[in-house]
């Protein structure tokens, strides 16, 4: 069975078994492409936050744990960290029981994500959806062709005890889900490329989330990859992988349009009750 985490001392490089609560946390804090800024760390982590990945309250690693498990300087994990505390999303306490834990207020974070929808182009968008659509989909295809039963049976769990209630919920089972494909492909590289495109892409890619039809879809588009898995049916997996990323690619552009709208002002977006959920 390729229940996974990921090793970040070896770039993430191959599946590992634990438990798969691990996975979506093991992407956040896997090390960065081009580490070294402070604003790179920042981000990563807020879009943990943003996301739902790290939740209100829950405690961070320590400067030390962080710097090594991104690959940067103490000094930098550092003052990524300060930069989140002048963001409300972050708070430290001292003492014994002390640490750096995150501060989730749900209506700055959608601000937050709203304002780097506006900033990034439709092209961009959809260019970040085709490399993540290409190493998404690739994988599904391979895992089709590999795929023993006990990868099937951790595939059909994960889907099972996906959590639909909340955006949270739903992003943090897209992760895991995605994960589990990629580690099913045998593939280190894909592993490799899926966690660091999820750590990039998914916090803006998964924003349709924010609706529970869209969460509806997430777990048929589940379904319909298990079901092309049983079936080794290695192009309908792609298929139903690069469908799904397909839908989520044009919410968001047509979410970037709304943002944009000058007759919408700040006014919230049909479903916008779902969103916060």
């Amino acid at each position: 069975m390729s229940q996974i985490s990921i090793d970040t001392s070896t770039g993430g490089r191959m599946p590992q078994a634990t438990s798969r609560s691990d996975a979506t946390h093991a992407v956040v804090f896997s090390p960065l492409e081009g580490a070294g800024r402070a604003e790179l760390v920042e981000q990563r982590l807020t879009d943990a936050i943003v996301a739902g990945v790290l939740r209100d309250g829950e405690r961070l690693p320590s400067e030390s744990e962080l710097a090594k498990s991104l690959g940067v300087a103490v000094v930098t994990a550092r003052e990524a960290l300060v930069a989140l505390r002048d963001k409300g999303l972050v708070l430290t306490r001292r003492g014994r029981d002390g640490g750096s834990f995150v501060t989730h207020d749900r209506d700055a974070a959608m601000r937050m994500i709203d304002a780097r929808v506006r900033s990034l182009s439709r092209i961009e968008l959809r260019d970040l959806s085709l490399h993540y659509a290409a190493i998404a989909g690739m994988a599904a295809e391979v895992a089709a062709d590999r795929a023993s039963d006990d990868d099937l049976a951790s595939l059909v769990e994960i889907d099972a005890r996906a959590d639909l209630a909340t955006p949270g919920g739903a992003r943090r089972a897209v992760g895991r889900f995605q994960l589990e494909i990629a580690a099913v492909s045998q593939s280190p590289r894909l592993v490799h490329e899926e966690l660091r495109l999820q750590a990039e892409s998914g916090p803006l890619l998964w924003l349709c989330l924010r609706e529970q039809a869209y969460r509806d879809r997430s777990r048929q588009a589940r379904v319909e990859v298990i079901e092309a898995i049983r079936g080794v049916d290695p192009a309908r997996a792609r298929r139903a992988t690069t469908d799904h990323i397909a839908s989520a690619t044009e919410w968001l552009i047509d979410e970037k349009a709304r943002l944009e709208s000058p007759e919408q002002g700040p006014q919230p977006a049909p479903g916008a009750e779902d969103r916060k959920g």
